[in-house]
């Protein structure tokens, strides 16, 4: 059971969306704008929300960057564009998964599953020892908390399955097509997903592209995590 915030400006589609995933035992919150999403969000701690675009005060890719601003909860994109440099950017924004209208409730009901199992832990953790230590950095998949040098380091969602996988293979380059199967649960995607992030965790760790301490990028072949020389 999760609790769900879904936005989406037709009344019927959301009376059917909420309907459909109360009786899949989910707490349910329905909205019509981004500004109600927004307050929601700023409010209560859902477990995945469920984001249309067309919606009437703000598009729905603008008011996924504010969410971002306000919260970490894994976002569902329902869209009618189907254009993929379209999907890309989203996920690129900060969209954990995106569905396609029309799409079926079995679908909707699948990829939420997918959504909530990775948000909470079940994809990219090591399941041996919950805490990973590669040079200053240390990892507690558990608590979900990265440290480095004594200071805890503020990252999202993504960013720290993604440090967390790299860091349990330190040393082992992990190609890109892997990286997307295992942290986004993608079979396919662009490489400015991964490129992205990685920017994102080498600013926090205190590093660059090309003076890089932890995260080496191999052109072509992949990305490793190795302690600082």
């Amino acid at each position: 059971m999760a609790s769900v915030l879904v936005v989406e400006d037709d009344r019927s589609v959301r009376s059917a969306l909420i309907r459909h995933l109360t009786e899949a035992t989910h707490t349910v919150r329905g909205v019509g704008t981004a500004l109600e999403a927004l307050r929601e969000v700023a409010q209560v701690a859902f477990d995945v929300v469920i984001l249309d675009l067309g919606l009437p005060d703000l598009d729905g890719s603008e008011a996924l960057k504010v969410l971002r601003g306000l919260s970490d909860v894994p976002v569902i994109i329902a869209t009618a564009r189907d254009d993929e440099a379209e999907i890309v950017r989203l996920l690129n924004a900060g969209a954990d998964d995106y569905l396609v209208k029309p799409f079926s409730v079995e679908h909707l009901s699948a990829r939420l599953a997918a959504v909530l199992r990775r948000a909470r832990g079940g994809s990219a953790a090591p399941a041996a020892d919950p805490v990973i230590r590669v040079g200053g950095l240390s990892i507690d998949a558990r608590r979900r908390l990265a440290v480095l040098d004594g200071a805890a380091l503020e990252l999202t969602r993504r960013e720290f399955d993604l440090l967390s996988f790299l860091a349990a293979r330190p040393g082992v380059v992990v190609a890109r097509r892997e990286l997307l199967a295992e942290v986004w649960q993608q079979s396919y995607g662009d490489d400015q997903t991964i490129d992205v992030h990685l920017s994102w965790l080498r600013r926090k760790l205190g590093e660059t592209a090309a003076r890089p301490r932890y995260l080496h990028t191999l052109r072509g072949v992949g990305v490793k995590l190795e302690p600082p020389v």
